[in-house]
């Protein structure tokens, strides 16, 4: 028999809430303690470039060991949101300005206007003994933070509507749940669809 985990990759059947968040354009510093992580001790490093990524390595910051094939995602203008404690990686997102970017890090085709200043964020995972720590959120915070300094005013990203630790923390951010994607995939063939959402009466 097959396992779950080959089951899942040939097929899939999977619904997911596109969410749409507002880049900040300035930023409180208050803001940023209330997502600040609950750990006595950590680094936000934020790598734009292979050549960053090096320089992680060499000063004890394990990157390339845990994302063999992230060359390729920096290369084509990625930026990864790394919170390290004690040099060990202990969460990640990236975020990308163009689809170029997008595709290296989220397969998932949901709509993005690039051209218009919205940004897309995905790819994110917490090591599991560091979770319930809040650096999702704070991750989050930081990846919006950016985007907005840039100039976008708004970003997009998916998350599984199964999925309640993400959803929990991405409704923080007060976004806009700008549609219900289902992603269809059957060996080779896939299919993803869009519904606006709508929100169910009170």
């Amino acid at each position: 028999m097959l396992s779950r985990g080959i089951k899942r990759y040939l097929i899939s059947n999977t619904e997911y809430y596109v969410y749409q968040h507002t880049c900040p354009q300035l930023v409180e510093e208050d803001d940023e303690v209330r997502f600040l992580p609950k750990l006595p001790d950590f680094a936000l490093k934020i790598v734009s470039s292979n050549q960053q990524a090096n320089e992680l390595e060499v000063q004890g910051y394990r990157f390339r060991s845990h994302f063999i094939n992230a060359r390729q995602g920096l290369d084509k203008g990625a930026v990864a949101f790394c919170v390290f404690v004690n040099q060990e990686l202990a969460h990640i997102c990236w975020v990308a300005t163009n689809e170029e970017a997008k595709v290296t890090f989220n397969y998932l085709p949901y709509k993005v206007d690039f051209s218009n200043k919205e940004g897309s964020m995905g790819g994110a995972d917490t090591v599991p003994k560091y979770g319930g720590k809040g650096l999702m959120a704070y991750g989050c915070y930081k990846r919006l933070q950016y985007l907005g300094q840039l100039g976008f005013t708004t970003a997009r990203n998916v998350a599984e509507t199964t999925n309640i630790a993400a959803n929990k923390v991405l409704v923080k951010f007060n976004p806009r749940i700008c549609a219900r994607a289902r992603y269809l995939k059957l060996l080779w063939w896939r299919r993803w669809t869009e519904t606006p959402f709508v929100e169910p009466p009170q």
